[in-house]
C-alpha cells in the first residue's frame, strides 16, 4: 500500500482537515505526492510569474491558512502523462462526494466533466467549494 513521505505529510498538514482526510484516503488507494499546500506572498507571486497560477497575492485558494487548496501528483511523477492526473482527479472526485465534500478541479474548472474547454489546465490542483 503506498503511503506519504515525511514531506508530503509536512506539507497536507497546512491544508484544510477536509481536504487532508480526503487525501489520506487516497493515498490508500492510488500512490501520490502531496506538492503544495499553503502558500506564502513570495511563492505565491512566483507562481503568477512561472505562470503556475493566475491569481495574485492573496486571491489564491493556497494563501488562507489552513489552505483550502492542495496540489497533488501521481508518483512517480510524470508531467507528461495527462491520463494519470484525469485518473487521480476521478478517484479524488469520487472519494470528496463519498464524504460529501464540494470539491473543483484545476482540469475542469467549470466543473461540467468537458476537459477540453479549459483555458488554463493545472491538473494538480485541487479545491475545496461551498456544495
Amino acid at each position: 500500500m503506498p503511503r506519504f513521505s515525511e514531506k508530503s505529510l509536512t506539507i497536507l498538514a497546512t491544508c484544510d482537515e477536509r481536504l487532508q482526510r480526503i487525501c489520506m484516503e487516497l493515498i490508500r488507494q492510488y500512490d501520490v505526492k502531496i506538492i503544495q499546500g499553503f502558500r506564502g506572498q513570495m511563492d505565491q507571486e512566483k507562481a503568477v510569474k512561472e505562470g503556475k497560477s493566475k491569481k495574485h497575492w492573496p486571491m489564491s485558494k493556497h494563501n488562507q491558512h489552513p489552505s483550502i487548496a492542495v496540489d497533488v501528483v501521481p508518483f512517480p511523477i510524470d508531467w507528461e502523462d495527462r491520463e494519470r492526473f484525469f485518473y487521480m482527479a476521478g478517484l479524488f472526485m469520487a472519494i470528496a462526494n463519498f464524504m460529501g465534500i464540494g470539491i473543483r478541479w484545476g482540469g475542469d474548472w467549470d466543473r461540467d466533466k468537458d476537459f477540453d474547454d479549459q483555458r488554463f489546465d493545472d491538473l494538480p490542483h485541487i479545491e475545496l467549494i461551498s456544495n
